[in-house]
């Protein structure tokens, strides 16, 4: 069986311009494994891209929002965000939480040359794979 670093190196290599990939947990913004080409991707880096990840999926401001619904809906919502795609001026990532484990997300980076389907194939194509490997 892999191990999350062969499975984020397998999730890099499946898009052309894949350059890394991460599963971050959630609760506490560790890196559970990571992949990458990019020589300047210093674990400085990727600590914070992984601090960031763990804000747009849990922050504060998300939580404001999930209490609210809660309130307006009668029912408890939480950890209502499992997907994101963000863009930036050179790079797409793709954000998925594993299902059944609310606390890892999967974070693949690519080149704005990659094709957004395959990112997402890549991404959704390994998270059965991961999902027993996830805390």
């Amino acid at each position: 069986m892999a191990n999350i670093n062969q499975i984020c190196a397998e999730i890099v290599h499946e898009v052309d311009t894949g350059l890394g990939c991460a599963v971050v947990d959630l609760t506490s913004g560790l890196l559970l494994g990571v992949h990458h080409n990019v020589p300047y991707f210093t674990q400085s880096y990727l600590d914070a891209v992984a601090a960031a990840a763990v804000e747009m999926m849990r922050g504060k401001n998300i939580k404001i929002v999930e209490d609210m619904l809660s309130s307006m809906r009668g029912t408890p919502q939480e950890n209502m965000i499992e997907e994101i795609q963000m863009t930036t001026q050179n790079t797409y990532h793709f954000m998925a939480v594993v299902p059944n484990k609310p606390d890892a997300l999967v974070v693949l980076i690519t080149s704005r040359k990659a094709n957004l389907g395959m990112g997402w194939a890549a991404v959704r194509r390994s998270l059965p794979k991961l999902e027993p490997l996830c805390p």
